[in-house]
């Protein structure tokens, strides 16, 4: 073979491959840079979540939101437990944590005021449901002329109950109240008394009044079954600041990983644990209308 020539085709052979060799590493920075689908770009990142201790129910959701935000999103979880509920707050405010779940938007406002605080909710997780209860009706049309119930006498709790009377079609109160009292209400078609005692003896008073509206710790506390409750407090425009949450530093509110962790707690899954292991006492919260 002519030397030269040898040369000649060695030399564009080597051309080639080098050529070729570029073409497949740009085309795989292209689809490392482009191709890569939304849900893989947060692998391998963990985010550190603050929740409050001592519960087993809420550690059985989140062990399957950890699940699925491991194997849709490649995101681990590693969770901060709190036993004081001001600590979650100034933990993810210090950057300790990233997200915390552990409040309402109720809670997290006035929190937000007393600390100044820039956190924000991103994404909405569970209600806990205020019921009204009677041991003499099966249902809020049978109340009378008259009638006494029994309320929690707490700002917080107090306004809260009478929202679910309302909802209820008991009573109507004033509009853009966030916080109401029994001087709020409007109309009272059967002028029925409201009394407002400590929180812990609304249920106790269930043998002297008709009714009585109850907050979850303190029916089971007293007892009562939630499933016998005559009214259950719907989610909507009056609930809503009693909506658990995900919560986020302000600054942090459009990471990608956060937002992936909202997903993987808003699914079908999550659902189906919350009803296993609270079986209604507490309710999914973010398919509601409101």
């Amino acid at each position: 073979m002519n030397i030269l020539l040898g040369e000649s085709i060695m030399s564009k052979t080597k051309n080639w491959l080098i050529g070729g060799a570029a073409i497949i590493a740009i085309g795989a920075i292209g689809y490392l840079s482009f191709g890569k689908p939304a849900s893989n770009q947060t692998d391998g990142k963990v985010v550190k979540v603050g929740i409050m201790s001592g519960s087993k129910q809420d550690m059985s959701i989140w062990d399957s939101v950890s699940k699925t935000a491991k194997n849709k999103y490649g995101i681990t979880l590693k969770f901060k437990q709190f036993s004081d509920y001001n600590q979650p707050n100034k933990a993810l405010s210090d950057g300790e944590v990233d997200i915390n779940a552990f409040q309402h938007y109720a809670f997290l406002d006035a929190s937000n005021k007393a600390t100044g605080n820039k956190i924000v909710a991103i994404g909405d997780t569970v209600i806990s449901p205020i019921r009204l209860y009677s041991n003499t009706y099966q249902k809020v049309s049978d109340f009378k002329a008259g009638d006494t119930i029994a309320v929690p006498n707490d700002a917080t709790n107090e306004s809260r109950s009478l929202y679910v009377l309302k909802a209820a079609g008991l009573i109507d109160l004033k509009a853009g109240l966030k916080t109401a009292t029994v001087k709020d209400i409007t109309k009272n078609p059967k002028s029925l008394k409201i009394k407002e005692l400590a929180a812990d003896q609304t249920a106790r008073t269930l043998s002297d009044v008709q009714g009585a509206v109850v907050n979850g710790t303190y029916a089971d506390t007293a007892g009562l079954d939630y499933k016998k409750a005559i009214f259950v407090e719907p989610i909507n425009k009056d609930s809503h600041q009693w909506v658990n949450i995900i919560a986020a530093n302000d600054k942090d509110k459009d990471k990608q990983v956060l937002k992936n962790v909202v997903k993987a707690y808003q699914t079908q899954t999550t659902k189906d644990v919350i009803k296993k292991v609270y079986d209604g006492a507490e309710l999914p919260a973010w398919d509601s209308k409101q």
